[in-house]
């Protein structure tokens, strides 16, 4: 539907110049309506812009600055953010080591932070002044990698909140120890030994349940054929097992066996993580504490959450569009 009609001018008697009546039904896009600019922005978030504008018979463009429109609505409605529990995790926005910084409320379970010009300790100090004094009093837990500069900006604004180091990133660490094994093992072999070992780094950092029946019969091959890797797996899948005690001390108990089952086997890659963990341990042990029991899946969720969006866009050079998209992802339409 096309609608055509007139549009005043005025001359303003306050200021003497020429000034154009604003219609409260238009979009900031006057060619459009504020209804259809909703209308598209919800078509964009299941479907690229591309699509959308083939659909609409729109310039790609328009369709995207129609979609900012709707976005920037939807965080006008929502709530000034005033986080208990909040999660800090980077991104990659581009090639080059280039970062931003995403924080979310998870106990909403929504995003409510992008920016800073990098991962510094600098930036995350942006968050906390965005934030202000009064609401950052309230925050109790702040769940977060072992990035050194998250946690210095953390002790010098939150001082009162617990830090809870997220199980995912630790668990990706020993991910890696595992996978530099499994080289280390591939590489000291000779070659009619290396077969087993050859693409089997997907098999050996999956969890048993989540492999299908070759996947399993392929790793159960090797693991039998290779003492080694047979005990740096068993002691991945076990490791797991520390976020199920709810007393620090029994946790503590669980990681000092653990640790001591590393003697003798000359894993150096598992030798360097238990250290890691030692470095870390309050942090670790603080989710035995019941009040610190909160979904540390969400941030990882989030995090493939923004990959997608990436990768549906081909990457974006547009900051503030990715901005919106990652703010309004959760968000009910």
């Amino acid at each position: 539907m096309y609608l055509e009609m007139e549009v005043r001018r005025v001359d303003c008697k306050g200021c003497g110049k020429v000034k154009q009546e604003k219609l409260s039904f238009l979009s900031d896009n006057p060619f459009y309506t504020k209804r259809f600019a909703q209308y598209v922005g919800k078509r964009c978030r299941s479907s690229a812009i591309r699509d959308v504008a083939k659909e609409f018979r729109l310039d790609w463009k328009t369709v995207k600055e129609l979609e900012k429109q709707y976005m920037r609505e939807l965080l006008k409605k929502q709530k000034i953010p005033k986080p208990n529990v909040i999660g800090i995790d980077e991104i990659s926005i581009r090639k080059g080591h280039t970062y931003r910084i995403v924080v979310s409320d998870l106990e909403r379970h929504i995003p409510i932070w992008f920016g800073g010009k990098d991962r510094s300790e600098e930036s995350m100090d942006m968050f906390y002044e965005w934030l202000g004094a009064s609401k950052i009093k309230h925050i109790r837990l702040a769940v977060m990698d072992m990035w050194k500069a998250f946690g210095n900006s953390a002790g010098k604004n939150i001082p009162q909140a617990a830090i809870l180091y997220d199980k995912f990133h630790i668990l990706s660490h020993l991910g890696q120890a595992l996978d530099e094994v499994r080289k280390n093992e591939y590489s000291r072999l000779p070659k009619s030994k290396q077969k087993y070992i050859k693409g089997q780094k997907y098999n050996l950092l999956s969890h048993w349940e989540n492999l299908n029946l070759t996947g399993r019969q392929t790793l159960k091959e090797l693991l039998s054929v290779n003492k080694r890797l047979n005990t740096a797996y068993v002691l991945k899948e076990s490791f797991g097992q520390l976020w199920e005690y709810r007393s620090e001390a029994w946790a503590r108990k669980f990681f000092d066996n653990w640790k001591e089952s590393l003697k003798w086997q000359r894993l150096e890659p598992f030798d360097k993580f238990a250290k890691l963990v030692e470095r870390h341990w309050e942090g670790i042990a603080a989710f035995c504490k019941d009040e610190n029991k909160v979904a540390l899946g969400f941030v990882e969720g989030l995090n493939n959450k923004i990959r997608v969006i990436q990768r549906r866009a081909y990457g974006l050079r547009d900051e503030e569009y990715l901005k919106l998209k990652i703010l309004t992802c959760m968000l009910p339409e």
